[in-house]
């Protein structure tokens, strides 16, 4: 018998998800997706559940992110399970962020892509030495789905342009420091903290702060805060080709290490990101972020990038993708803008 990809459990007073599949990083498929939206929806009515706590299985990943060589494959075959995919998902992201009981993430391990979308929309995002937190698409011709338009471009500074566009790993101390994690606690207490969890009678998020707090501890000084000056220079650019000639004439280490990684990305992502952050900056809803970025997903989905990177990253791993357009100054903002138009009979179905 096959075991469940998401296990749904109440236990005490809370409900419990668990994100069951370790051997491939409990990272995210359609099925997943349209399950933990539907128990979202009955236990946000269900008086006996206080709260939600959602979790991953194995000793590795909370997720590692959405199964996106499923959904390419899907594309090339000409199916909509590819469609079908990240309209569920979105769907699932919005109930997260809406849903009227706290919700809290136990991101003990890796967590990237779909893992921080079906994390970051809740209310509390608890990080251990484990963790480790990226946004990699634009490595994959992609660009920081899932909520990534709402939540970066309102982190300190430009730092989440950083993020967004470098798909830099980073781990507790800085994830902390960023405000991403609302609390660190050590690996080993992730259980003892789920069992005061279920013991709680938990009201409010007011209540589940109080039982989170008691096991947080600050962690070490955040690496990358020695950097924050550097970060807001460089990445506060009106163009992506800005923020690569800024980098490229600063001599220090850290900036020349930016802008070689920046060269290895998708030069169409790097444009479609930074127009999806700065245009998700000033929007006022969730929904409506999550309806550009359906809208951007079916572009990107039309072109030649994503596929590429699926290709060289995941598939073939030779790490050696081949964009087309191959430089930022063949990507015109005419292209870019085109990525945002509506979608028409294809918009995303939100209730």
């Amino acid at each position: 018998m096959t075991e469940a990809e998401v296990l749904f459990e109440t236990r005490g007073n809370i409900g419990l998800i668990t994100l069951n599949r370790p051997k491939a990083l409990n990272s995210l498929t359609h099925g997943m997706c349209v399950e933990i939206k539907r128990q979202l929806d009955a236990w946000k009515i269900m008086p006996s559940v206080h709260a939600v706590v959602v979790t991953g299985a194995g000793e590795k990943a909370f997720c590692a992110g959405g199964d996106v060589v499923k959904v390419a494959k899907s594309y090339q075959a000409g199916t909509t399970e590819w469609r079908d995919f990240f309209h569920d998902e979105y769907l699932m992201n919005i109930a997260i962020h809406e849903f009227p009981k706290p919700y809290i993430s136990l991101v003990d391990g890796i967590a990237m892509g779909g893992g921080v979308g079906v994390s970051i929309p809740g209310d509390f995002w608890v990080a251990s030495e484990k963790t480790l937190f990226a946004m990699p698409e634009t490595a994959l011709g992609l660009f920081p789905d899932v909520g990534g338009g709402w939540f970066l471009p309102r982190l300190p500074g430009e730092t989440g342009m950083y993020l967004a566009l470098t798909g830099a790993r980073v781990k507790a101390p800085d994830l902390y420091a960023l405000g991403i994690a609302s609390h660190v606690v050590a690996s080993e207490r992730m259980p003892a903290l789920l069992d005061a969890l279920a013991a709680a009678e938990i009201r409010d998020n007011r209540d589940a702060q109080d039982i989170l707090d008691k096991f947080h501890e600050d962690p070490a000084p955040a690496p990358l805060v020695e950097y924050y000056d550097e970060i807001d220079g460089a990445f506060s650019g009106v163009r992506v080709d800005e923020i690569l000639h800024m980098l490229e004439l600063d001599e220090t280490p850290w900036a020349q290490e930016q802008f070689k990684t920046l060269m290895t990305k998708s030069p169409t992502s790097l444009k479609l990101t930074f127009a999806q952050l700065r245009r998700g900056e000033v929007l006022e809803d969730f929904r409506d972020n999550m309806r550009m970025e359906y809208r951007m997903v079916h572009r990107v989905m039309e072109g030649n990038d994503f596929f590429e990177g699926v290709r060289a990253i995941l598939i073939e791993k030779d790490m050696k993708p081949v964009w087309n357009p191959n430089t930022l100054e063949r990507v015109s903002d005419e292209d870019i803008d085109s990525y945002f138009a509506n979608l028409g009979a294809d918009e995303l179905d939100i209730d």
